[in-house]
């Protein structure tokens, strides 16, 4: 069965039945054309993440683990064979990335938050997100998505997810545990930097140059149901 919609198609506009493409209609009105990010600054892209990573946030949605009604209702009759489909599906759509909004925050701000991306806080503990994400911040093969290219609400909102509960993955959960670490400055202005950075490809990393800081359980495949 062929995952990807024809070229055609996608350049027309045009939804062909019963195509892949058709079927995520329900997906790309909030996500955007091809997964490519939502217009209000809240819905994250999903194209060209890695498939393990979407497939793991689908499963996380359906179980209510990551909670958010919509995406609970919309998954929570699907199997995991579908689920899977979806996933390779936008893990393979590679649209253009917008020009990211320059971030109205102050230089020393940003400068912050290029700091804990880049190097980190070894003072409480938190690893630099380039030690996970890739040196890029494009992800890493199989399960760690990319962080460039993301708008800063969503990036905001979701260290508020894990750090009250409201997000959650496979145990050691490493993403709620740095979460915790980090003051709300320092979480405004880690959004800043990533979401005022352009993006031109963004293709997952296939491997980290040195094993991760911390154990991290969300870079596994879960476990499916039975």
């Amino acid at each position: 069965m062929a995952l990807a919609a024809p070229l055609a198609a996608q350049q027309s506009g045009k939804l062909e039945p019963n195509t892949m493409a058709a079927r995520m209609a329900a997906c790309t009105a909030c996500h955007g054309s091809q997964g490519r990010a939502g217009p209000d600054g809240y819905y994250p892209r999903i194209a060209g993440k890695p498939a393990d990573y979407l497939y793991n946030q689908l499963v996380y949605f359906r179980s209510g683990q990551r909670q958010y009604r919509p995406m609970q209702n919309l998954l929570e009759h699907m199997s995991d064979d579908y689920l899977r489909q979806i996933a390779e599906w936008f893990s393979g759509q590679h649209p253009p990335y917008a020009d990211p909004s320059p971030s109205r925050l102050p230089a020393a701000v940003l400068d912050r938050g290029r700091q804990l991306v880049m190097e980190g806080d070894p003072r409480r503990g938190v690893p630099a997100c380039v030690a996970c994400h890739g040196a890029s911040l494009t992800g890493v093969l199989p399960a760690v998505p990319a962080l460039v290219g993301l708008p800063h609400d969503y990036i905001s909102s979701q260290f508020g997810a894990w750090t009250n509960g409201l997000r959650k993955a496979i145990e050691p959960d490493c993403m709620a545990d740095i979460a915790r670490r980090m003051t709300p400055e320092d979480v405004s202005a880690v959004a800043g930097w990533l979401s005022s950075q352009p993006v031109r490809s963004a293709t997952p990393s296939s491997g980290l140059p040195a094993p991760p800081p911390m154990e991290c359980g969300s870079q596994m495949r879960v476990e499916v149901r039975q």
